[in-house]
C-alpha cells in the first residue's frame, strides 16, 4: 500500500468538458440501455476504485445488490477529494459526479495507469440514475452529497467520522427506469467480470454481497450463493490456473513473468494442455481487447522464436529440418497477456484492440528473455512444450491440405456448390439467408415452403462431426460440414474471409427435441471453433420451430414451442370459455407440410429467431469444453447439477 498523504486533491481534477446529452444519448457513453448498458454503471464505478488499487492505494472492494434496487460500491482508497477546485469553485466531489471527462484519471501524477473504460466515470451513472449518493472518508470526517437525475440535492456537507475511521468512497446509485430496459442485474455477469478483474490485480481483495430477495433475482441467478469473495495472490498464474481447471495439463510449472520497462508493466503467465483449442487473452490496463493487439503480437512473436530456438538446442538431426511457425505454438496454450500504460491507445470505444506501437517489443524483449530462462530451468516442461508444438507442426500439415481441398471444390473457386443445397435467386448477401436442416423429409418441406428468392437450404442428414475432439483436417472429412463451409463460401479457419460469405443470415433449424438440440450444439461447436467471426458479426441464428398446434376450430389455431407455453395456453383457453378441438405435437419438422414450416418457422413476419452471440468468450470457451470435450468428470458433475432443469423428450 502507498503512502496515504500523497497529494491528492482538487488540483489534480482536471476538466475536459461539462456533462451534456448524457440522459438524452445514453447509448454513445454505455453502449446501450440493455443489460449491458446497465451492468456498465457497476464497471464504471468499480474501475474508479480499481484504479485506486492500481496506484497502491487500496486493496479491497466491495460491491453490494441491495433489495431496494440500488447498488453500492466501496473501496479503501483515498476518498475522492472534497476541496474546493479551482476552475469551477465548487467541491471536487461534485465536480467528479457532475462534469464529463472530469477525474484523477486525466493527471499523469495521480494514476499513472487507468481502467476506466471512457474516462467517463461515475459522472455517466450519476446522470443515468434516478438517485445516487456518494460518501467519502478521508481527513476523519465523511463527506455526503446526493444527487437526483445527476442534479445535487445539497451542497457537500461533512458529518463526523468515527476515531480509528480508514479512507475510502462509497458510490450509491439506483439506475434509473426511465432510461433502462431493465432494472435487474445478473449477479453471474457481475461476478464473471469481478473475478477477472481480482486476477488482473493480484493481490486485491473483490466482495459482492447480494440482499435482494429471491423475487428480485433473475432466474439464471436462483442457484448462486448470496456472498462471494475473490482474491488471488498468484495473480495470472492462478487465472490460468482457473481457466484450465478441466483440462489436463501436460507440464506442471506455469510460466510467469512480472516486469517493467520504459513506463510498460508486462506480466504473463502461460501454461500448455493437451486439448487443441487456443485460450488465450489479452488485457491493457486491465481492459479485456478482444482482438489483441500489439501486445499480443509481441508476445506471440516472443513465443514462437523462443520455443524454435529451444527446439534447435534439443532436437535430433532428423528432426532439425522441422520449423515450427505460429500456429505450431499455440495449439493447447492456455495464456494470460496483461499490460499496463499510460497512454493507452485503442481501436473503437470498446477497446477491442490496443494500438501502442512502442508495447509490441516492450513485451517481446521481456517475454524472449524470461522464457529462455524458464525452459533451461524447467527442461522436462520445455520438451513437454514444444513436444506439443512438434505434433500441432505435423497436423498443420494435413489440416492446410484438408482447408485447401474444400475451397478447391468451392464456389468461389470455380467448382459447385454441394448437390444438396436449394440456393436462392438473390445474389446479395444482406438479402440472403440459409436454412440449415435436419434431415432430407425437413429439407424436403423447407425447400418447398420458402421464399426461394431470398432463402436457400442445405439439408443436412445425421449428426456431424463433435469438431471439440478433433482438428480441422478431421472436421472437414466430415461430408456434412464440408458441404456446409462449401455453401457458405467464406472459407474456414485460417482462410476465413467473411467478404466472401455468401449469407448474412446463417439459420440452424432443427426439430425441437433432444437429437433435434444434440445436432444444434455440434453445428454452433464447429461454429465457435472454426468459424467464430461469423457468430461475432452477428451473422447466426437459431429457429424455434413449434412442438404443439392446438386447434379450436378450423380458421383457429395456436402454435407453441414447448410444454410450458402449452399448458399456458390452453389454461387461457379454458379460461375465455374455449375447449380445443386437438393438440398435435410435432415429432419433427418433417411431420409438417410446407405451408405450416413457412407460417411458423420461415416467414420474416411470424418467425421466432434466435440470434447467437459471444458475451463472454471465456465462459463460452469453458463451457463448450466442457460439454463436447474429452473430459467426461466435469461433464457428468454439469449433468446431475442440471438434471432438475432438462426439458427432456421421453
Amino acid at each position: 500500500m502507498a503512502d496515504k498523504s500523497s497529494n491528492y486533491d482538487a488540483s489534480k481534477i482536471t476538466v475536459l468538458e461539462g456533462l451534456q446529452a448524457v440522459r438524452k444519448r445514453p447509448a454513445m457513453y454505455i453502449g446501450d440501455t440493455s443489460m449491458v448498458g446497465l451492468h456498465h454503471l457497476i464497471w464504471e464505478v468499480v474501475d474508479n476504485a480499481i484504479d485506486e488499487a492500481l496506484a497502491g492505494f487500496a486493496n479491497e472492494i466491495d460491491v453490494i445488490l441491495h433489495s431496494d434496487g440500488t447498488v453500492s460500491v466501496k473501496d479503501n482508497g483515498r476518498g475522492i477529494p472534497i476541496d474546493k477546485h479551482k476552475t469551477t469553485g465548487k467541491s471536487a466531489l461534485e465536480v467528479v459526479l457532475t462534469v464529463l471527462h472530469a477525474g484523477g484519471k486525466f493527471d499523469s501524477d495521480t494514476y499513472k495507469v487507468s481502467s476506466g473504460l471512457h474516462g467517463v466515470g461515475v459522472s455517466v451513472v450519476n446522470g443515468l440514475s434516478s438517485w445516487l449518493k456518494a460518501q467519502v472518508m478521508r481527513e476523519g470526517k465523511i463527506y455526503v452529497q446526493e444527487y437526483k437525475q445527476g442534479i445535487p440535492q445539497y451542497d457537500v456537507k461533512s458529518i463526523p467520522g468515527e476515531k480509528d475511521q480508514k479512507t475510502g468512497t462509497i458510490i450509491t446509485f439506483k439506475p434509473d427506469t426511465e432510461i433502462f430496459e431493465t432494472s435487474q442485474f445478473n449477479l453471474k455477469i457481475i461476478l464473471t467480470r469481478l473475478r477477472q478483474q481480482a486476477y488482473l490485480t493480484g493481490g486485491i481483495t473483490m466482495n459482492i454481497q447480494d440482499l435482494r430477495s429471491d423475487a428480485d433475482r433473475l432466474e439464471t441467478n436462483a442457484s448462486l450463493p448470496r456472498y462471494y469473495s475473490f482474491h488471488f495472490e498468484g495473480g495470472l498464474k492462478s487465472y490460468v490456473k482457473y481457466i484450465n481447471k478441466t483440462n489436463t495439463t501436460i507440464h506442471s510449472n506455469i510460466y510467469h513473468v512480472k516486469k517493467s520497462t520504459d513506463d510498460i508493466e508486462v506480466e504473463v503467465a502461460l501454461q500448455y494442455t493437451d486439448d487443441i483449442q487456443e485460450r488465450v487473452f489479452a488485457f491493457a490496463n486491465n481492459i479485456f481487447n478482444p482482438e489483441g493487439g500489439t501486445h499480443l503480437a509481441g508476445f506471440r512473436t516472443a513465443l514462437t522464436k523462443s520455443l524454435n530456438e529451444y527446439f534447435e538446442s534439443i532436437a535430433t538431426e532428423k528432426e532439425k529440418e522441422i520449423k515450427l511457425q505460429g500456429e505450431d505454438t499455440r495449439e493447447g496454450l492456455t495464456a494470460i497477456i496483461s499490460v499496463k500504460v499510460i497512454d493507452p491507445q485503442f481501436e473503437g470505444q470498446t477497446k477491442i484492440k490496443l494500438n501502442n506501437p512502442e508495447v509490441g517489443p516492450v513485451v517481446r524483449s521481456i517475454v524472449e528473455e524470461s522464457l529462455k530462462t524458464f525452459l533451461e530451468e524447467h527442461p522436462t516442461d520445455g520438451r513437454n512444450m514444444v513436444g506439443k508444438a512438434v505434433l500441432a507442426s505435423k497436423a498443420r500439415r494435413a489440416a492446410k491440405a484438408a482447408r485447401e481441398a474444400v475451397i478447391r471444390k468451392g464456389a468461389l473457386e470455380g467448382g459447385t456448390l454441394p448437390g444438396k443445397l436449394a440456393d436462392c435467386s438473390s445474389r446479395s448477401p444482406e438479402n440472403a439467408e440459409i436454412y440449415i436442416v435436419e434431415g432430407d423429409s425437413a429439407g424436403g418441406s423447407a425447400k418447398q415452403g420458402r421464399d426461394r428468392h431470398t432463402q436457400a437450404v442445405l439439408p443436412l442428414s445425421g449428426k456431424p462431426i463433435n469438431s471439440e475432439k478433433y482438428r480441422i483436417d478431421r472436421a472437414l472429412g466430415n461430408e456434412k460440414l464440408k458441404d456446409l463451409v462449401i455453401a457458405l463460401g467464406a472459407g474456414v479457419g485460417e482462410t476465413l474471409d467473411e467478404n466472401k460469405l455468401r449469407y448474412h443470415k446463417i439459420i440452424l433449424m432443427n426439430d425441437a427435441d433432444v437429437d433435434g438440440e444434440h445436432i444444434t450444439t455440434l453445428v454452433l461447436t464447429f461454429f465457435f471453433r472454426h468459424l467464430r467471426p461469423l457468430i461475432e458479426k452477428g451473422y447466426l441464428y437459431v429457429a424455434q420451430p413449434p412442438l404443439f398446434r392446438i386447434e379450436m376450430g378450423k380458421d383457429e389455431f395456436y402454435y407453441v414451442t414447448s410444454e410450458e407455453e402449452k399448458e399456458d395456453t390452453l389454461k387461457r383457453l379454458r379460461k375465455e370459455g374455449k375447449e380445443p378441438k386437438q393438440v398435435q405435437r410435432f415429432k419433427g419438422l418433417g411431420e409438417m407440410n410446407p405451408e405450416q414450416l413457412w407460417e411458423t418457422t420461415m416467414n420474416p413476419e411470424s418467425r421466432v429467431l434466435k440470434q447467437i452471440n459471444i458475451d463472454d468468450a471465456e465462459d463460452a470457451d469453458r463451457t463448450f469444453e466442457m460439454l463436447m470435450g474429452n473430459e467426461v468428470p466435469p461433464r457428468k458433475k454439469f449433468i446431475q447439477t442440471h438434471s432438475t432443469d432438462a426439458d427432456l423428450d421421453v
